[in-house]
């Protein structure tokens, strides 16, 4: 993995009497021109600095800024000039209209994760179901879930003990008490405990050894390479979690899981004879997503 660029700390200031709202979104505009999104990102880590909301801001942009928010927003704007992911830089992700608080410590939500929680309410019965996320992060799936299905039983599972510190962080701002979480590399924490699933989810590590080095920097040297790597073919995990998740599923369970470009077939294939209606599900690019399986 490259190193990572250290950001340069900006030690120029605005003079207090005229350093307002408006005059330190337009610098910080300025400072990010290239950016296809500056002007958003401008305002984004401006309200984080400020500690505002954005009717805040819209209803007084004269409002003059204090030195220290103004000093941290110019750190803010550069560190993010550096090719720290947004997100990082907030704390936040919105993921189902939900705001998740992230960290480096798990991958950032991305909107087309939201495919496999629309395909897992389609096909839920709304009753009291057991629902085990694999691979959790920063809870999002699970989160999500838990506001849609109210009924149901949600266990969220991962191996690193610091995104579950994030994901259970972010369950109890939210006051999710549904969801409980554990540390489990795949269904290791299962194992003999005769416990099995009404639905099996998942968005794994996908990402092929290739295709990591042609990621943008801004993902390869901050988002965890464990969340995202999966190996030499990018279906190595993907394979363990198809060939393991039958044991664990109920008779016409389903497993769930997100996949990436040009993997569809190849995923297909992994299903033998005690899975049936297997379907694909598309993201809004038009691209297969979610898989679906269901234990004969």
């Amino acid at each position: 993995m490259g190193r990572r660029r250290r950001a340069r700390v900006w030690h120029g200031t605005l003079n207090p009497r005229t350093a307002t709202l408006q005059d330190l979104f337009r610098l910080g505009a300025s400072l990010l021109e290239g950016s296809p999104q500056a002007l958003l990102e401008a305002k984004v880590l401006l309200l984080r600095a400020a500690r505002l909301s954005e009717e805040g801001f819209l209803a007084a942009p004269q409002t003059p800024l204090a030195s220290d928010a103004e000093a941290f927003f110019l750190r803010l704007v550069e560190r993010r000039k550096c090719g720290i992911p947004l997100s990082y830089l907030t704390g936040m992700r919105e993921f189902w209209s939900i705001p998740l608080g992230v960290s480096p410590s798990v991958l950032i939500p991305r909107p087309e994760t939201e495919v496999l929680v629309e395909k897992v309410l389609e096909l839920s019965s709304r009753d009291r179901e057991i629902i085990l996320d694999v691979g959790t992060g920063s809870g999002n799936i699970a989160i999500a879930l838990a506001k849609e299905l109210p009924r149901a039983r949600i266990l969220a599972a991962d191996v690193s003990l610091r995104a579950l510190a994030v994901a259970r962080r972010n369950a109890e701002r939210l006051k999710t008490r549904r969801v409980e979480f554990l540390r489990s590399d795949l269904f290791s924490a299962f194992r003999g405990t005769g416990v099995r699933f009404d639905f099996i989810v998942s968005n794994p590590p996908y990402v092929s050894a290739r295709e990591w080095q042609a990621l943008p920097a801004e993902v390869r040297e901050y988002e965890p390479r464990r969340a995202l790597l999966a190996g030499e073919s990018g279906l190595e995990v993907i394979r363990r979690l198809v060939g393991r998740a039958g044991r664990f599923l109920k008779p016409g369970g389903y497993l769930i899981f997100e996949i990436g470009d040009g993997q569809r077939d190849e995923v297909l294939g992994l299903f033998g004879r005690r899975w049936t209606e297997i379907e694909t599900a598309w993201d809004l690019a038009g691209k297969p997503r979610v898989i679906t399986a269901r234990r004969a």
